[in-house]
C-alpha cells in the first residue's frame, strides 16, 4: 500500500491530497485537535470537527486508532488523524510525507521520515531538511518543485484578485471566542456583520462571497485571520479547490513520481 501522510489539512493541504488520492495514492491527512482552517468546506481538517467532509467527490473520516486508518482505507476513503507531532508516522511507514502546516517554519518534519518527504512554502531547505519544497507563492512560479534551497520568503500581502489584498481578508478584532452571523457561501456587502470575536463586532471590508470563515466557537487572537471575501462573487469557488491549491498538489505529485523514478522505489 503506497502511503502519503500530508501533515496538515488545510485548503491547500487538501488541493495537494485530492490529488495525490486521484492519482492512486492512499493519503493519511494529520491534524491537530482544534485546527484553525479557514476555507472550511474545502478543507479535509473539518472531518476533526464533523466526523467526515466530502470535497469535489472525495470523502475524508476521522480516525481514532491505527485500525480505524487502515479501515478507511482499505474503503477508498482519507483517514484524518489527531497527531500534529506525527508520532504515527513510523507506524505507517508511508512513502511520502508531505508537511503543508504552513507555519512558514519547519516544525519537525526530516528527511528520516520517509523516503520521499517534501515541504510545501517558506521554511524548508531543499537538499538538506525535506528532499523536495513545492512553491506556494502566487505568480510565475507557483507550483514549481524545487530541488535545491528555498521557497520564496512569506510577503505577508494577500493574493491579488480583482486590485484588492488586505481588504479581501477578515480578521480578528479583538481577542475571544468566534460567534458566526454569516455563513461560508453566502453574499456580503461592505460594512456587513459577518461574525464576533470576544463581543466586538467583525464586518465587511468589501462586497463579494465569503469563501471562508474559521469555525463558530474558536477563541482566537485580535489579528488572527479568520475569514475570506471573494469579490469575483461567485459562489461556486466557496465549495472548491482553489487554483493555487490545485497547482501546488500538482507540484507534490510531480515530485513525487519524479523521486520514484531517481530512486527507483
Amino acid at each position: 500500500m503506497e502511503i502519503v501522510i500530508i501533515r496538515g489539512g488545510g485548503d491547500l493541504a487538501t488541493g495537494i491530497g485530492h490529488r495525490l488520492n486521484r492519482a492512486g495514492f492512499k493519503v493519511v491527512v494529520l491534524e491537530t485537535s482544534e485546527p484553525l482552517a479557514i476555507r472550511r468546506k474545502v478543507s479535509f481538517a473539518e472531518a476533526v470537527y464533523s466526523g467526515e467532509i466530502v470535497v469535489e467527490g472525495v470523502k475524508a473520516s476521522l480516525a481514532k486508532d491505527l485500525n480505524q486508518i487502515y479501515e478507511i482505507l482499505n474503503n477508498g476513503n482519507m483517514p484524518v488523524y489527531v497527531d500534529p507531532k506525527g508520532d504515527i508516522i513510523q507506524e505507517l511507514k508511508p512513502l511520502a510525507v508531505v508537511d503543508s502546516i504552513m507555519a512558514k517554519k519547519n516544525l519537525g518534519t526530516t528527511r528520516d521520515l520517509a523516503p520521499i518527504t517534501i515541504g510545501i512554502g517558506p521554511g524548508f531547505y531543499a537538499g538538506k531538511d525535506v528532499d523536495l519544497v513545492v512553491e506556494t507563492n502566487r505568480g510565475h512560479y507557483l507550483g514549481m518543485v524545487i530541488h535545491r534551497g528555498m521557497a520564496e520568503k512569506d510577503t505577508g500581502i494577500p493574493g491579488n484578485t480583482m486590485g484588492y489584498k488586505e481588504e479581501r481578508i477578515v480578521r480578528a478584532v479583538a481577542d475571544g471566542i468566534v460567534t458566526h452571523f454569516s455563513k461560508i457561501g453566502s453574499r456580503v456587502k461592505v460594512g456587513e456583520l459577518i461574525c464576533t470575536t470576544g463581543e466586538v463586532e467583525v464586518r465587511a471590508n468589501i462586497s463579494g462571497i465569503l469563501r471562508g470563515l474559521i469555525k463558530d466557537g474558536i477563541y482566537v487572537k485580535e489579528g488572527l485571520k479568520i475569514g475570506d471575501i471573494d469579490p469575483r462573487g461567485i459562489e461556486e469557488h466557496a465549495f472548491t479547490i482553489s487554483e493555487k491549491a490545485r497547482a501546488v498538489g500538482g507540484g507534490v505529485l510531480e515530485g513525487i513520481m519524479y523521486l520514484r523514478k531517481e530512486r527507483n522505489i
